[in-house]
């Protein structure tokens, strides 16, 4: 899981967002990207991290950084999901999982002594040039954007 190496290219994704539109990751060639993938619609960790992300992102807006969220869930549940947080930034529908997989972020997971497969909390890094620039395998969700924020404006000083 999550084998994607620092300084690859980023696999390319096309997928729809909350409002059905269609995304490109190669739409955001030039900017910063935080793609991030997470298991579920409104569950705990995955709304503290949504809610984390959506808090933050005047500071990621500063510095010209797009945040992807990502999930197997369908275009209406992110309609919901996105309106009930008033979540202010773009996440896609990857129902059929090939984006999640191309990325490395599905696999087997286990909860109270029960193994089954998901989506595991990562992200990734990409940037300007497409490739990526940092994975983050285990993601703390209340962590998270600031986690991110600190290494943008680090990769930003180099």
């Amino acid at each position: 899981m999550l084998e994607l190496q620092i300084g690859r290219k980023a696999p390319l994704f096309s997928l729809p967002d909350q409002a059905g539109k269609i995304h490109r990751l190669s739409d955001y060639l030039g900017r910063w990207v935080l793609v991030y993938f997470y298991p579920k619609d409104d569950t705990p960790g995955c709304t503290a991290e949504a809610c984390s992300l959506r808090d933050n992102l005047p500071k990621f807006g500063k510095i010209k950084a797009v945040i992807l969220g990502i999930s197997a869930d369908s275009v209406s549940s992110h309609a919901r999901f996105t309106e009930k947080y008033g979540l202010n930034f773009t996440l896609l529908a990857d129902e059929q999982k090939q984006v999640v997989k191309a990325y490395g972020a599905w696999g087997e997971k286990s909860f109270m002594g029960k193994k089954y497969f998901g989506i595991s909390r990562s992200s990734f890094l990409i940037d300007p040039a497409g490739k990526i620039a940092k994975v983050y395998p285990k993601v703390k969700p209340a962590e998270h954007a600031a986690e991110v924020l600190k290494d943008l404006e680090k990769f930003q000083r180099q």
